[in-house]
């Protein structure tokens, strides 16, 4: 108990180390250990006298992402497939990173394991990069000695969701980033172009047509009260992303609108789906129990509509429904998925059905994103056009009815 705790708290340090061997040839290399003594003592069991030894904190690095874990657990998974030691798999996962935070995470759950604690408890020691989910299939996988196998699995669930969490992503980017410049255009026009027109019109002395006045009067506006925009702006999204964030009624409001939108709304419903429909997979297909895997499903769903629906789900299978009674009652599954998930029970290959549910959805997520990149740029020139083209026309409306006169 006390190697256990002194292993625990020990500081993680990587020692980088030169010396000659038996022959009197250089050598040189690194050495995880607790302090310089330990790492001389380690050579010096080998045969090598240390002349320098130098210590390398690691610090820093880059923040560890969902990518990175996911790419750890095909790592780790392929290594022990190949008959690789769970402890030497860490050992070469580590070594071979770049970000010396995950270096770091991996080094402490190697301590954990080397004491005697297992790996899925290890994982559990750290659950902003390890979710329930996670350790629920690595302790399944443990369990029943099919770990490298579980360890597959959950990389490729990795890999599913965040290849569509960033499909979802390069939808918006497109649309989002046309919008923020054009907006930018916009307050230039305001602020600096239209006041040269509003000095030359005044010298004119003639009677304004109306939609000139109404952008010579926007741009006042905007000249005059730039920083109340700003403020507004600053402190509305302030408010409401803290809002959507702490409170549930707002996320339910917001994740619920999301789904009605008229173009996103599809691509939003079939993403939440398909990873609904992966992560139930993944959990069964791993002896998971049904009620027991629907409870990490719901927190995977990404959508408070489906985590809300599962939850009820879930308490429907635990009182003997059926899963699919309990889908069709929660009326937030396309048809297909509900069939697929009948069909999945009756024949007792629900992980299965859900899969090939979970590809379908996640091939129409993909097209979807093309076809919207090739539908969101017409109509988005058609709506700039329209906007930055009628503020120009109102401007010269006047010069056309000058030239009229003349």
């Amino acid at each position: 108990m006390a190697t256990a705790m002194a292993a625990k708290s020990a500081p993680d340090f990587i020692f980088e180390w030169e010396g000659k061997d038996r022959t009197g040839k250089l050598v040189r290399g690194e050495l995880r250990a607790g302090g310089e003594a330990a790492v001389s003592a380690s050579m010096r069991r080998q045969g090598i006298m240390v002349t320098k030894v130098k210590k390398r904190r690691l610090s820093g690095g880059k923040a560890i992402k969902q990518k990175d874990v996911a790419i750890f657990t095909r790592q780790l998974s392929t290594m022990m497939k190949a008959g690789v030691p769970l402890l030497q798999a860490f050992d070469i996962v580590g070594r071979g990173s770049t970000n010396p935070r995950l270096t770091r995470l991996l080094n402490e759950i190697r301590g954990d394991v080397e004491t005697g604690t297992s790996l899925s408890s290890a994982f559990r020691k750290h659950p902003q990069y390890f979710d329930a989910l996670y350790c629920n299939l690595v302790e399944a996988g443990e369990a029943g000695g099919i770990l490298e196998e579980l360890l597959a699995r959950l990389a490729l669930y990795q890999e599913k969701t965040i290849a569509i969490k960033q499909k979802v992503k390069s939808a918006l980017i497109y649309p989002t980033s046309v919008i923020v410049v054009a907006f930018g255009v916009l307050t230039v026009i305001m602020i600096f172009v239209i006041p040269s027109f509003k000095e030359v019109f005044t010298s004119f002395g003639a009677e304004l047509p109306a939609p000139t006045l109404v952008v010579m009067a926007m741009s006042d506006f905007f000249i005059h009260y730039w920083w109340l925009m700003l403020f507004i702006i600053v402190v509305g999204s302030y408010t409401f992303i803290q809002s959507w964030k702490r409170s549930e009624k707002m996320q339910f409001f917001m994740d619920r609108l999301l789904l009605r939108l008229p173009i996103f709304g599809d691509l939003v419903m079939k993403s939440v789906v398909a990873r609904w429909t992966r992560t139930l997979s993944t959990m069964f297909a791993a002896g998971v129990p049904l009620v027991e895997a629907l409870d990490s499903v719901g927190g995977t769903a990404g959508n408070l509509v489906f985590t809300l629906a599962t939850q009820q789900i879930q308490r429907d299978v635990a009182a003997g429904s059926a899963l699919t009674t309990a889908m069709t009652s929660a009326n937030v599954f396309p048809t297909m998925v509900l069939q697929m998930s009948a069909i999945g029970e009756e024949s007792g290959a629900l992980d299965d059905m859900l899969a090939r549910a979970a590809e379908f959805y996640e091939e129409e997520v993909d097209e979807m994103v093309k076809g919207l990149s090739t539908l969101m740029e017409p109509i988005i020139i058609v709506v700039l056009g329209t906007l930055i083209g009628g503020i120009v026309v109102s401007m010269y409306l006047p010069i056309f009815k000058i030239g009229q006169v003349v």
